[in-house]
């Protein structure tokens, strides 16, 4: 089961403590150009909706990132999850070899 998710380049300068407080989660996307990565942002209900769904290193996720017209499969590699409050901190996405 393939699940699509759409994500955007987080804003240059602002820090991931204040994408939390307007409703986003930081993520990176990792091997989606060689060694290069980049980092996202997704909206935390989106992100609620996929930790439902999805197993870390298990389910294949096709993820867009319309800012950089860049669509692809990618694996959950790392969830990080906040240690009191239990909600998600940071995710970690790994391109897929297709």
């Amino acid at each position: 089961m393939a699940l699509t998710v759409e994500s955007q380049k987080r804003p240059e300068g602002i820090k991931p403590k204040a994408l939390r407080r307007s409703g986003l989660i930081p993520a990176n996307l990792y091997g989606h150009n060689g060694t290069e990565s980049i980092s996202l942002a997704l909206e935390a209900k989106t992100v609620d909706r996929l930790l439902k769904q999805a197993a870390p290193n298990k389910t294949e996720i096709e993820l867009s990132i319309p800012d950089l017209q860049w669509t692809g499969k990618t694996v959950l590699r790392e969830v990080q999850v906040h240690p009191a409050k239990g909600t998600p901190y940071h995710l970690s996405f790994f391109a897929a070899k297709s």
